[in-house]
């Protein structure tokens, strides 16, 4: 099943669920912020996104977040600075904390997070409160990039692998520690399993692959993962930095096994588990995981586009663990230049042409009607 599936799928559940947040109200009178390095004025050029002129602010943009967006976000600068010559965007995917983390100190213009910020408080922080704070504005969470994630492993000899949540939960939390335990093997009649150590592997780095994934194992096996989500892993395994770090260790490993967006278990030729949640096995394909996103729900106001994923869900032929890139950005800046050049990457980013560039990298590209409420809400930004 190819990529382009995955993004007519979701069109549909995306396009119900965005809609709804449209109704909110907007705050928009506010003071602003955002980082102020590398600003510069804006300039007329050609391209820059999916419809007609755009403009191309002359400066730096620094952001820093998810890796889980990584070669998406890369696409994206690389053709923005191809027809922005005055333009550069770095990007640091350092983990989608560590980017919420910088943008709320006010050292990066934007960040890159698997999870909306958070309205509620976490270790003495309410995100959603502080980056308002230093915003002196609402800070807005704008999906980008929909993708996957896959339970991938690295197992001679076995091409399909069956998990349900309850096993997976026992995997990763350490209860199930051999290729061959009976748990695994009543779920896959006919493999012929290893008697061989699970050898697991998790980000080490602050992650909202992470937090997808283990929001996944709680919803779906709270009484086998008893543990509440969080961007910090809290099962057991070995610890490697970034997507790019677990997948590769799995690949590099005999009995491997880690939770990693599509596209890095694509890469890395690693097996992908199919996922029993109760109604049978679902092969990770398009069409699965856009039956999956149609049980999302709308979680912000107005051109706050913060999603609500339904894990636990029970649809026949839905993959359901996959998560939203959002990029977090200041609703009002104090610095024009830093404005401009924003909305000028943010539209290129949303464009058809660049969402559409990212299904040859393992993304999901944002349904036209999705693009509509996001291109409103960067249209909104000052």
């Amino acid at each position: 099943m190819k990529i382009q599936r995955l993004g007519q799928l979701a069109s549909v559940a995306l396009v119900g669920s965005l809609a709804l947040a449209a109704c909110g109200s907007d705050n928009n009178n506010a003071s602003g912020g955002g980082a102020s390095s590398g600003s510069g004025g804006s300039s007329s050029s050609s391209g820059a996104g999916g419809s007609g002129a755009a403009e191309c602010g002359s400066g730096t943009l620094n952001a820093e977040g998810s890796s889980a967006q990584k070669n998406a976000i890369e696409e994206a600068i690389s053709t923005f600075q191809d027809e922005c010559s005055g333009a550069t965007v770095n990007y640091n995917p350092t983990g989608s904390g560590a980017g919420i983390k910088q943008f709320i100190a006010g050292q990066v213009d934007f960040a890159g997070s698997d999870s909306a910020l958070k309205t509620v408080e976490k270790d003495g922080v309410v995100e959603a409160d502080a980056a308002a704070k230093y915003c002196g504005s609402p800070a807005w969470n704008l999906p980008m990039v929909t993708g996957p994630i896959a339970i991938a492993f690295n197992v001679k000899g076995v091409d399909r692998l069956v998990l349900t949540p309850q096993v997976a939960a026992g995997i990763f939390s350490g209860k199930v520690t051999t290729w061959n335990d009976p748990s695994i093997a009543k779920i896959n009649s006919g493999v012929s399993l290893p008697a061989e150590p699970i050898k697991v592997f998790f980000r080490s780095d602050e992650s909202g692959t992470t937090e997808n994934f283990t929001k996944y194992l709680k919803a779906a096996a709270p009484s086998a993962w008893t543990a509440e989500p969080g961007k910090k892993w809290t099962g057991k395994g070995e610890g490697k930095p970034k997507s790019d770090g677990v997948a590769g260790a799995v690949k590099s490993t005999e009995g491997g096994i880690t939770y990693a967006e599509w596209s890095y278990a694509k890469d890395n030729s690693l097996g992908i588990a199919q996922i029993d949640n109760g109604a049978g096995p679902v092969e990770l394909t398009g069409e699965a995981v856009g039956k999956a996103v149609s049980a999302a729900k709308a979680d912000g106001q107005g051109h706050d586009l913060r999603l609500k994923l339904d894990y636990a869900t029970k649809e026949a032929g839905a993959y359901p663990i996959l998560l939203v890139t959002y990029e977090i950005v200041c609703s009002k800046s104090k610095d024009a230049g830093k404005a401009a050049l924003t909305k000028a990457f943010l539209k290129h980013f949303a464009s058809a042409e660049t969402q559409k560039s990212l299904e040859d990298i393992g993304y999901a590209p944002l349904p036209d009607e999705v693009r509509t409420k996001v291109d409103a809400a960067i249209a909104a930004l000052s």
